[in-house]
């Protein structure tokens, strides 16, 4: 990238850079936030696996490039060429970061990893009798768009939320000759569960299909290696998301197979997917192009380009050595609470096989009402819910078809007040001991039932609130 701020420089890229300096490059952090105490506190942000913040030298870069900003591709003017420039370096960035080669893989611009997998679901050539072989472990993004496309079945997941391999073996089996994708997570956004996609993606060519990997959730914490189409243990398609790769802009995408790619038609047509258009003909363009319509998100593509630098120079193992750190104390800290279960991996391998994603419950008490208090009383962030991955998040919480009735009751009368789900903390290479720390306090006292405020629930979204206190956000900021 040439559109750097005055006097940057790479860090190490042994990844040897201390955590603590790579926590001074974060946007915010520490920022001081309001409580119903009366008291501010500094903000705790465990919700790095819905979205990360934004590196310091990311917002610098897109602040730089906003001078040479234009539109790309069909413009003569010089800006427009610099920035034409700066989005095709981008899409070389992105495609060596996964280990793809332009000669075999295409990268393709889109909002974000749900627009990415869509896309690929549209340009598959299935039929309705075809078998597309999906992980319990899913996010919706990776779920729903194949459901519309063709038979879909589910790899099963063990009481702790792994992956079954077995059942993968059993049901590749018994769809033999008619599977032709496996969709597969390549790091569960709930538990953190990291499957084995090569040991995964060998099996699936074997039996004659491809396989597409959401990474969206494990690239930001570890190396991501597609590999030559001629290695059998290769991924097909792989999907990342820059909103959780600290260059939150809007965009994502999806690298995968030149050939299935250079034929068939957009699922969105207008301007730049064509060559040539008459009254009653198309001619599209080559791919990428053909499957980016309209204006591309230019900065959003800097922005994911120059932080896929940051991350490369601090070093993806020296990343994922201090999350596995952060994630084996903060297991053995919240163990120690006695009213807390946590989902997920029982062992404490946390470097190995997961993130460091935590769901958790307390005995008790509304996950609506934990994330509500630990908000509240101790400016700590978090998610609650189920997660976009609602099968997996209720096979984790082991309800079983009644419970599950009672939902889909519940949701029609938009009652939400006890639909199920769990407390999700997770990390980002930012993220500090002292901040577990205040986190295994706060779910102690809360654990406890001693918090300050009054809770109220709403009846529609089954969010608590604290009776009396509103902050005033047009204080902190305001359009």
């Amino acid at each position: 990238m040439r559109f750097l701020p005055q006097g940057w420089a790479p860090r190490n890229a042994q990844g040897t850079d201390d955590m603590q300096k790579v926590r001074s490059r974060i946007v915010g952090v520490g920022e001081a936030v309001p409580t119903l105490t009366g008291i501010k506190r500094p903000y705790i942000n465990f919700d790095n696996a819905a979205s990360t913040p934004v590196l310091r030298e990311v917002l610098d870069t897109v602040n730089e490039f906003m001078r040479w900003y234009s539109s790309v591709h069909r413009g003569s003017g010089f800006k427009s060429k610099i920035s034409t420039h700066a989005y095709e370096t981008a899409r070389r960035i992105v495609c060596e970061f996964v280990g793809g080669n332009a000669r075999e893989h295409v990268v393709i611009f889109g909002k974000n990893s749900s627009e990415a997998i869509n896309k690929l679901a549209h340009r598959m050539p299935l039929k309705r009798d075809d078998v597309v072989l999906l992980s319990l472990l899913e996010h919706h993004s990776n779920d729903l768009p194949w459901r519309a496309k063709c038979r879909v079945d589910y790899i099963a997941a063990d009481t702790d939320g792994r992956l079954d391999e077995h059942d993968y073996h059993r049901l590749l089996d018994k769809y033999k000759g008619r599977v032709r994708l496996i969709g597969v997570t390549g790091a569960s956004n709930v538990t953190g569960h990291v499957p084995n996609v090569r040991r995964l993606a060998l099996k699936a060519h074997e039996a004659g299909a491809q396989i597409l990997v959401d990474c969206a959730q494990l690239v930001p914490h570890r190396k991501v290696d597609m590999g030559h189409l001629s290695d059998p243990a290769h991924l097909d398609y792989v999907s990342i998301s820059a909103h959780k790769m600290y260059a939150p802009f809007g965009t994502g995408a999806l690298v995968g197979r030149r050939d299935t790619f250079e034929q068939g038609e957009p699922e969105y047509r207008g301007g730049g997917t064509i060559e040539l258009v008459t009254r009653d003909s198309v001619r599209w363009a080559q791919t990428p192009e053909r499957d980016e319509a309209g204006s591309p998100n230019v900065v959003g593509a800097v922005a994911l380009a120059a932080a896929i630098k940051e991350l490369k120079a601090i070093g993806m193992d020296a990343i994922a050595r201090h999350e596995a750190e952060l994630t084996t104390y903060a297991l053995s800290k919240l163990r120690a609470i006695g009213a807390l279960r946590l989902y997920g991996q029982s062992d404490t391998d946390a470097e190995t096989d997961r993130l460091g994603v935590i769901p958790l419950t307390v005995q008790g008490m509304s996950h609506f009402q934990v994330a509500a208090i630990l908000s509240a009383e101790w400016a700590i962030g978090v998610r609650n819910g189920c997660f976009c991955a609602h099968p997996y998040s209720t096979h984790l919480l082991e309800l079983r078809d009644e419970a599950l009735r009672r939902m889909h009751s519940d949701i029609m009368v938009e009652d939400r007040r006890k639909l199920p789900g769990m407390v999700r903390i997770s990390f980002g290479m930012y993220n500090s001991r002292e901040e577990v720390d205040v986190l295994a306090e706060a779910l102690g006292q809360i654990a406890k039932s001693r918090y300050h405020g009054r809770y109220e629930q709403d009846l529609r979204s089954g969010e608590f609130y604290a009776a009396g206190w509103k902050p005033k956000f047009e204080e902190y900021f305001e359009l």
